[in-house]
């Protein structure tokens, strides 16, 4: 009976990992200044940089575990572990479309304002979640419509 290799793919603890420091805006500093513009584009950058090498690894795990096991246990589990690993690949591909408009956003000049009713995103959310396209206003008001419709 052939015993599986672990696949290293498993163990990520989350799909992107920022190591930059939040954006302090000086005083008197305009919102969504060239500064804040050009902070928010290096974290997505990056964010698409890190998505694009976990894509390419996974890929390469996958040519590399493609066993055949006699046993229907191990087989079965080794499917399991790649439909969930392609699952989670297909959420990157959608988050790195998500990170190109917000990308063409930013230097289109539309980044950091809500586009439901217009306001100021605010900065804290946008190092949160840099791809907000909502203030938290209008997202609490979203997911609330969201979870009403779902019943």
């Amino acid at each position: 009976m052939a015993t599986p290799k672990k696949s290293t793919t498993k163990t990520k603890k989350s799909a992107v990992k920022s190591d930059f420091k939040p954006y302090t805006p000086r005083k008197g500093e305009a919102y969504m200044g060239t500064k804040q513009k050009n902070h928010f584009k290096k974290i997505l950058l990056e964010q698409k940089s890190q998505l694009g090498a976990d894509i390419d690894k996974t890929v390469h795990t996958m040519q590399d575990e493609a066993t055949v096991f006699a046993d229907p246990n191990d087989r079965a589990s080794q499917e399991s572990d790649m439909a969930l690993e392609l699952r989670n690949r297909d959420r990157e591909r959608k988050l790195i479309k998500k990170i190109n408009e917000t990308v063409a956003r930013i230097e289109s000049g539309d980044y950091g304002y809500c586009d439901s009713c217009g306001i100021e995103i605010g900065l804290k959310r946008l190092e949160a979640r840099p791809t907000a396209s909502l203030c938290i206003d209008c997202k609490t008001l979203d997911e609330m419509r969201e979870k009403q419709m779902a019943k």
